[in-house]
């Protein structure tokens, strides 16, 4: 509690200070800009702005935003301390920013110096601003690692990974009767994964765990931090412990990752195992150098942090309406035996020709998406504006994606699971996941900043969750019930894990 009434003192203090410097410098600046209003904002304190109503994490936010908009409408901003954010729950409003008017909102803010730290300073995909350097990365992931050529040069690494899953499973049924704790082994199959499209490795389980160990503490502990952003300078004074806490995490990012990049640059001939390290190395920036060890570092951290938590996460919400909804598991099932060769695996091309899996895929990511935000964007003039209000550039503009998946003008009975909804005739048959044509649902953003490794993900998902549903019936821990209770960490993630019980399948059903 003494640490906690220390940090809110230091951040008061922080906040007058600059509320004074603006009120003292900023005037002239704020009085000359009133051709439109601001999106509407709840009434705040005068130092802090809303910290009072919304807390200093995002577990408690979306409760207060349906308020916020039932009151103020689908756009609204509000302030945290001095900076203001704007939010967007409206899809067609979602759409005119990132699609229709996309290059003004395709940028990003500038991050907290402690987080710069993390991205050198904002030289990744997700962080960087809109322009050559952002373009170069995004180019060199999709080309080199994310195109199709590369996806089905992975394919061995995919069924590595689902074979170690599938033994893994079976074992811990086998010592726990049957019973197994989903979540845990599916997130160890996909750090394997991406691990071996990073690094070109078939990583040993304790190089695995070591550098899933990292990824999960820097990424939960990140909200740890978050108080380092209200002006560095002083809370270098006011929080130095803190501050010593985040630079020992980025020092441990350096020493999980950088053996196996070293590794790689180590190794002559590529050609047989290429991977993602592997074009980072060669890579040269708009101004004419290479990459340095740290900003491949951030780089590979991104690719771990943005692919492995996310799909993992989206596998757990789909295998628990599975169980939840036994029909709709034995109509998956149904499909899958009359598709595949009853010996063979559910390979890539088996994919494509199965609608009901592809359904189940998009009805549990508008259902659960892993992010009910999209990352924070902004504009880069001062003259932008959304729905007839101003938008600075000195603001973040959020996107609340959790929102649009549930909007009951598009979707029927939204809180329902009904892969069904997705075939022909059902209200998201024609559905873009990539927003152009219209936004519907947007679990991977849309726009220019559209998620580069949407293909990807959709592969990922598909593959596995139909060989587990070939390999294995799942079915409800005796006497429990599957609880979709949501929990926020670096993604919205079951509050309760689910556990399921497991059993081979006992053969194929005739095609």
């Amino acid at each position: 509690m003494a640490s906690w009434i220390i940090s809110f003192l230091s951040l008061f203090t922080i906040s007058a200070c600059l509320f004074l410097l603006n009120l003292l410098y900023g005037t002239n600046k704020t009085k000359k800009k009133k051709e439109r209003p601001l999106p509407p904002c709840p009434r705040g304190l005068p130092i802090i702005g809303n910290l009072h109503q919304l807390g200093l994490t995002f577990v408690l936010l979306e409760p207060t935003f349906h308020k916020f908009i039932a009151r103020y409408g689908p756009i609204f901003c509000v302030r945290f301390g001095p900076m203001l954010a704007v939010f967007v729950a409206d899809r067609s409003l979602a759409h005119e920013a990132l699609v229709q008017d996309g290059a003004t909102f395709a940028g990003r803010p500038r991050f907290p110096e402690f987080a710069r730290i993390l991205n050198s300073n904002q030289h990744t995909i997700s962080s960087a601003g809109y322009g050559p350097l952002w373009r170069l990365l995004r180019r060199n992931l999709i080309a080199e690692t994310l195109s199709p050529a590369r996806t089905k040069f992975f394919t061995r690494g995919r069924q590595w990974a689902l074979a170690l899953l599938i033994s893994e499973l079976r074992e811990e049924a086998k010592e726990n009767e049957g019973m197994v704790v989903v979540g845990t082994c599916l997130r160890r199959a996909i750090h394997r994964l991406l691990l071996f499209m990073c690094f070109g490795e078939m990583l040993e389980d304790h190089a695995v765990r070591k550098v899933a160990e990292v990824l999960k503490e820097t990424l939960v502990a990140t909200e740890r931090f978050n108080i380092l952003g209200f002006f560095p300078k002083l809370t270098k004074i006011f929080c130095r412990r803190k501050w010593r806490e985040f630079l020992d995490v980025r020092r441990e990012n350096e020493e999980a990752l950088l053996p196996h990049i070293l590794a790689r640059r180590a190794v002559e001939k590529k050609d047989d195992r290429f991977c993602y390290v592997d074009s980072l190395i060669t890579l040269e920036l708009p101004d004419g150098r290479k990459l340095d060890d740290g900003e491949i570092v951030s780089l590979c951290f991104e690719f771990l942090g943005a692919g492995i938590d996310t799909t993992a996460t989206a596998l757990e919400w789909t295998m628990a309406n599975l169980v939840k909804n036994p029909k709709i598991q034995t109509l998956l099932y149904e499909e899958i035996a009359c598709t595949v060769s009853s010996n063979a695996q559910a390979s890539e091309e088996y994919l494509a020709r199965m609608p009901y899996l592809k359904a189940v895929i998009m009805e549990s990511l508008r259902r659960h998406p892993p992010g009910h935000f999209l990352l924070p964007h902004a504009v880069a003039e001062d003259d932008a504006s959304l729905h007839g209000y101003a938008i600075p550039k000195n603001a973040t503009i959020n996107f609340m994606v959790g929102e649009m998946g549930l909007d009951e003008r598009v979707w029927k009975d939204p809180l329902e699971f009904r892969p069904e909804r997705f075939l022909a005739g059902g209200e998201g048959e024609d559905v873009d996941i990539t927003g152009n044509r219209e936004i519907k649902m947007m679990p991977f953003g849309a726009g220019r900043r559209v998620c580069p490794g949407m293909g990807v993900a959709m592969l990922h998902l598909q593959y596995l969750v139909a060989n587990l549903v070939r390999e294995l019936e799942w079915s409800a821990a005796d006497g429990e019930l599957v609880d979709l209770a949501e929990k926020w960490e670096f993604t919205v993630v079951m509050k309760n894990p689910l556990k399921a019980r497991i059993k081979p399948r006992n053969g194929i059903a005739a095609k």
